[in-house]
Order: structure tokens, then C-alpha cells, then sequence
């Protein structure tokens, strides 16, 4: 073993240390998530023995002292809308995403939005060279001297450049490749994550310096290395979506100055990232006319109604076991939504194949989607075509109830808006409708009802 250095032992999900390696972590009971580093036992010197030695005095509660323009505006308003309102002086947040979907063009975009406000931004990047930062930068536009890249990995050269400079803004592209002197383990390891990652939250903390970290993701679409590592920012955000197609969603998983059901929607262009300030316009783009098997329902993320298109398939299996498949929905949602039809209404879906599919690549999960989904089932299965101008909403229960959903008055006024002429809704939300004039409300108990009236 190596002098002033021992052996520990990491979990990769959660960061529980351990002398030893064991097969399930107590902490979170993952499996096999041990891994082995070596950490350094002398004490830390330099700048990181001078901020231990800081001594902290207790503040009154009603002395602290809250300005108004608390937050900083981005200039890009779905950023905005998913952080809550703006940037948060001191706030540490997290942006992780597949590579290639846009996240260093977006965080670029964002230093040259706040450059033009006169905001001092400091871009570092541990992945890019200068020139490729350049290249990239010309395709977005023109940027203001309020703008430094810095391109290192050590976090103590990091601190120091940090402190002298005293930016408004940092970018930390990516903390999977910043190391600290003190830790002997590679970039990217459990214990190298997570000290650089306390490094920065003391920075941001102290001196009221807002830092975005941006993170790589796992194959199952978890940022790359200890979960606590998202216990420790501020505001965890994810930019999901397919890199070849032209549509990213940023979807805020963890807030804490903001709601966490807010979601923005982008379009990729040659110039960059392009907000999509109608999202139910944009999804509903190139729907098919007279085709069975379509029905559009509304699903609210955040304080935000979004209209998508349901699309089903229904056939006869040529196979002893029918097959199900569920594309931007919860799966065995949909099996139980089709229970449901094969039980209280007699619809004989037990032989044949169903396949449900949210068009333009939005992956929904609210109950409200119940009733679409149904019905487009139905719309294949009979062969009937569900007017373009018909969307609707409703939770489906085990008994075949149209149950009630929230804020119907917004879906019901979101359709109004993009033109569609009738709204198929729950019976109880009647007491909820106000100021409906020009749209035609059909209200439904069960979903025998809501058939009963595409069937006409």
C-alpha cells in the first residue's frame, strides 16, 4: 500500500464509503455498485486547509436581507420558465443530457444572452479546446467581452482563477473531468465527483457566484457517477430527446427555488437551440386526415397545458400471445387501459396485437391521457375515424368511470385557442367551466359515453 493512502470503497449510485467490499450497498441496497479507490490520508493544504479554518458566525433570521431583482433572467425563456423565474444568485445547478443533445450549445447561448446584460460570465471547459469553443460560438452569433473561457481540469487552479476574477456566472463543462491534487482516484471517479462538486458548492455558496455543472448520463439516463452528487446542486435539469431528431425537452427534476413539473421545449437549428413558445402547435404539426386510430388529449406539465397526438394500432395477432407496445406512455398503463375496454365494454382485445404511440417523441405519463388513449384504441379497433377537430382528457378508473383531472378550465381554453371546435371532458369538472363560449363541451361519466359519441 502506498504511503498516506488507503484503500476504500465507493457506491456508485449513492456514495456510501466502506472498508471493504460488499455485494449490496446498505445505503441505497444496490447491487454490485462497489468500487475500489484510493484515497490520500495526509491533511489537505494550501487553499483548502485556509477555507476549513474559516469560522462561521450564526445570523438572526430577520436580518437577512432579500433583494429584489433576487433573480437573474437568462434571456431564454423556456430556461427561465423550467428554473423558475431566472438564475438565483449562488445557485448550483445540474444539467446532464446524451451527448450530442445540446447542452454546451445551450449553456453557450445562455453566456451570450447575459454577456449583452453586462453580466461577467466565465465559461470553463475541461473537453473542448479554445478553438472548438470558437467554432462553435460563431455558428450562434456575436459575443460581448463580458465573456472569459478558461479551458482546465485542476479545481485548485479553477478556485483561484474564480477568486480573483469574482465572475457572476460560471460554466463547469464537465465536472466528470475536473480532479482534485488532494484525491489520487481518476477524473470522473466517485470520490473525484464529489469533492469538486463540494469545491464549487462552496463557491457558489460563499461568494454568490451562480455555477452551472454540466453532467454525462449513464445508459439509463442517470447522470454518470454518485447519486449524491444530485443531492448536493441546488437544481437538477435533464435535456432529454433524440439527438437526429429536431426537438430537446429540458425538464427540471429537482428545484428548490422553483416547481419541478415545468418543462422546455426546444427546436435544434443551424444557429442553435430555438425556444418553441407553442409546444402543442409544434407536436401536433403533420397530423394524418381521416385515419383511425388518432385522437388528440391534453396533458398539463407544470402550469403548462400540451396538446399531442394519441396515435393506436389494433390487429389481429398471428401469434398464441398477443403483443403490446407502448411508445412515450407507461406501458402497463395501457394494458390496464385495455383491460378496462375488454371488461366493461366488451371490446375483445385479448387476440389482438395494440400498439399506442405519442407522436413527436413527448413522453407523457399524467392520468389525464387515460381518455385519449382509450379512444384511439377504440378509433382503430372499430375503424373509425375520431374528428380533427374532437380532443380529449379524463382519468380512466378500474370500473370504467371518467374520473376527474386538474385545471380543466386551462385544457379546455388551450384546445379553444388551436382551433379545435369539441371538447370530450369528465361529468365532474362541469362545476369548473367558466367563460367556455365557442367550443362545444361533451361531458362524460363513463367511457361507454365517451364511445357512444365518437361512434355516431
Amino acid at each position: 500500500m502506498l504511503k498516506n493512502k488507503k484503500i476504500v470503497y465507493f457506491c456508485q449510485e449513492c456514495g456510501f464509503e466502506s472498508a471493504k467490499w460488499m455485494g449490496q450497498c446498505p445505503g441505497c441496497k444496490a447491487w454490485n455498485t462497489f468500487v475500489e479507490e484510493a484515497i490520500s490520508t495526509k491533511k489537505p493544504s494550501g487553499s483548502a486547509a485556509k477555507s476549513q479554518d474559516k469560522r462561521q458566525e450564526p445570523v438572526i433570521l430577520k436580518d437577512i436581507n432579500l433583494s429584489e431583482d433576487e433573480r437573474q433572467t437568462c434571456g431564454i425563456g423556456e430556461l427561465d420558465r423550467v428554473l423558475g423565474g431566472g438564475i438565483v444568485p449562488g445557485s448550483l445547478v445540474l444539467v446532464g443530457g446524451d451527448p450530442g443533445i445540446g447542452k454546451s450549445t445551450l449553456l453557450l447561448q445562455v453566456c451570450r444572452n447575459l454577456a449583452e446584460k453586462d453580466v461577467s460570465v466565465l465559461y470553463i471547459s475541461g473537453e473542448e479546446s479554445l478553438r472548438q469553443i470558437k467554432l462553435r460560438a460563431n455558428r450562434i452569433g456575436t459575443f460581448k467581452d463580458k465573456l472569459q473561457l478558461l479551458c482546465e481540469t485542476n479545481l485548485e487552479v479553477i478556485r483561484e482563477i474564480i477568486e480573483r476574477k469574482k465572475p457572476d456566472v460560471v460554466i463547469v463543462d464537465s465536472i466528470q473531468t475536473m480532479f482534485h491534487e488532494d484525491i489520487s482516484s481518476a477524473p470522473g471517479s466517485v470520490s473525484q465527483v464529489r469533492e469538486s462538486t463540494n469545491i464549487l458548492m462552496q463557491l457558489a455558496k460563499g461568494m454568490g457566484v451562480s455555477i452551472f455543472i454540466v453532467g454525462h448520463v449513464t445508459k439509463e439516463g442517470n447522470v454518470a457517477g454518485p447519486r449524491v452528487l444530485e443531492h448536493m446542486v441546488d437544481t437538477v435539469l435533464y435535456f432529454e430527446g433524440d439527438r437526429h431528431a429536431s426537438y430537446r425537452i429540458l425538464r427540471a427534476v429537482k428545484n428548490r427555488f422553483g416547481s419541478t413539473n415545468e418543462i422546455g421545449v426546444f427546436e435544434m437549428q443551424s444557429s442553435g437551440l430555438e425556444e418553441v413558445k407553442n409546444p402543442s402547435e409544434f407536436l401536433l404539426n403533420g397530423r394524418p386526415e381521416d385515419a383511425s386510430g388518432s385522437v388528440v388529449a391534453c396533458s398539463m406539465e407544470g402550469t403548462r397545458p400540451i396538446l399531442v397526438e394519441i396515435q393506436a394500432l389494433v390487429c389481429q395477432s398471428n401469434f398464441g400471445i398477443p403483443r403490446r407496445t407502448a411508445v412515450g406512455t407507461d406501458f402497463n398503463r395501457v394494458n390496464l387501459l385495455m383491460a378496462v375496454l375488454e371488461k366493461k365494454v366488451g371490446i375483445h382485445l385479448a387476440s389482438a396485437d395494440a400498439y399506442v404511440n405519442i407522436a413527436g417523441g413527448m413522453k407523457m405519463t399524467e392520468p389525464a391521457i387515460d381518455l385519449g388513449i382509450c379512444l384511439a384504441v377504440v378509433s382503430s379497433y372499430k375503424d373509425i375515424v375520431i374528428p380533427d377537430t374532437v380532443m380529449a382528457f379524463g382519468e380512466i378508473g378500474l370500473s370504467g368511470e371518467v374520473r376527474a383531472v386538474s385545471m380543466a378550465g386551462q385544457r379546455v381554453q388551450e384546445a379553444k385557442k388551436l382551433g379545435f371546435e369539441t371538447v370530450i371532458l369528465p361529468e365532474v369538472c362541469r362545476s369548473s367551466m367558466e367563460n367556455t363560449q365557442g367550443i362545444k363541451l361533451v361531458y362524460v361519466s363513463r367511457i361507454q359515453d365517451a364511445i357512444s359519441y365518437i361512434m355516431k
